[in-house]
């Protein structure tokens, strides 16, 4: 399993696949072919389907146009057998022969893999990769899953948490100092900052509510304008952990170092998912995005509160099972509707999964692997057409305003 850098990226939206992934691997071909001529890049499946939206040709053409000429080519209905996000590279020289060719997959989070699982990541550095492990580990040596994430990442995981937490409380707060309407055909306003002075009028439990909705929009919405944020896991869904770990920390009083860890045990539960099923709205649907999202957000509120690792692992289990077949299909293929409201419902369910699972004993059915197994088969049995195409649900015949 790889480290947690590759699974919390720092950078900008809408779009981890769509947008983070194309414009990493156009800078790896452009670097690998700094003399060509020109460059041709075919857009397959869903990457070409919701592309415009996500603005997959603009983080191409900024990354490789001002060197040489680019040409994109779009396929929506050509589907390459690996994952739905593929993407071919095309060199030429100056006689507009062909040079090379490099075919690549975003397969969520920002990450980017060859055919046959070749992750053009860091090596693995956990020995273990299932929750089932990890939690028998806890029990039997007493210590939590941070400890786990710290004894397999090293100590300077910290430095790199402090960096992610950063960069999350800073889109918080742009998002709730902005307004207006965000870009795209869709004429969306901005709800952040008008949620957030509501929700001061309301007594304590609305009020706290109104507060974690605003914090979640805030993000999201920075997200949709192509701010900076940080996917958690990706950008689509990338407002859940952090109104909810900014929530807890303004209502509580959490140290930073208490909020660290709990953002080292989120991690984990993140990459679990996406070592054993996906985080690809492309491959599973928004299960894989908000649902995963949700349950890193579960899981770290309730080491937060003090859970033992049965809690936790029962948190995050809730968190994931309660959105299994939540389909993707953005309107527009803009990361809008309805993804910024899911973040925000999202990050209420998590805090709701916490209470629940604060109020047993851990022990529970349905354990979380088995959940993760179910979303994985349950993304898989989605046709296509709920798989970040827009061609059906609710993105299906909806027409713009003017």
């Amino acid at each position: 399993m790889k480290s947690i850098r590759e699974l919390y990226r720092i950078g900008t939206g809408p779009s981890s696949s769509h947008t983070m992934g194309p414009r990493k691997a156009a800078e790896m071909f452009l670097q690998k072919h700094p003399d060509a001529a020109s460059f041709q890049v075919i857009l397959y499946g869903s990457l070409a389907a919701t592309g415009k939206g996500h603005m997959t040709d603009v983080a191409i053409t900024d990354t490789m146009q001002p060197h040489v000429p680019v040409e994109i080519i779009w396929k929506p209905q050509i589907f390459l057998p690996f994952h739905p996000n593929g993407m071919t590279f095309m060199s030429f020289d100056s006689d507009k022969r062909q040079t090379d060719e490099w075919t690549v997959f975003s397969i969520g989070g920002g990450a980017l893999a060859e055919e046959g699982e070749n992750r053009i990541d860091s090596p693995d550095i956990y020995e273990m990769s299932t929750m089932t492990q990890i939690l028998h580990w806890c029990e039997q040596t007493g210590k939590s899953y941070w400890e786990y994430v710290e004894q397999c990442e090293g100590k300077d995981i910290w430095e790199y948490l402090a960096n992610v937490w950063g960069t999350m409380k800073e889109a918080i707060l742009r998002g709730l100092d902005a307004e207006g309407v965000l870009p795209g055909p869709l004429n969306l306003r901005r709800k952040a900052s008008s949620y957030y002075i509501r929700s001061k009028g309301y007594k304590d439990s609305l009020r706290s509510r109104g507060l974690v909705f605003a914090y979640a929009l805030a993000v999201s919405e920075e997200n949709a304008s192509g701010g900076k944020i940080v996917t958690a896991p990706t950008c689509g869904s990338c407002g859940v952990l952090p109104a909810v770990l900014y929530h807890l920390q303004k209502s509580r009083e959490f140290s930073d170092a208490r909020i660290l860890r709990a953002l080292a045990t989120a991690g984990l539960i993140g990459n679990i998912v996406k070592n054993n099923a996906s985080i690809s709205g492309a491959e599973a649907g928004c299960q894989a995005e908000v649902g995963v999202a949700c349950s890193m957000a579960s899981a770290a509120a309730s080491q937060l509160f003090g859970g033992t690792p049965a809690q936790i692992e029962y948190a995050a289990e809730m968190g994931l099972e309660h959105h299994l077949g939540m389909t993707c299909d953005p309107v527009c293929g803009l990361v809008q509707i309805p993804c910024i409201e899911r973040n925000a419902y999202a990050a209420a369910r998590a805090l709701d999964a916490n209470i629940y699972s604060a109020f047993t004993d851990g022990h529970h059915r349905v354990s979380f692997d088995k959940v993760v197994e179910v979303m994985k088969q349950t993304g898989h049995d989605l046709p296509s057409l709920y798989k970040e195409t827009s061609e059906g649900g609710l993105a299906k015949n909806y027409q713009p305003m003017d």
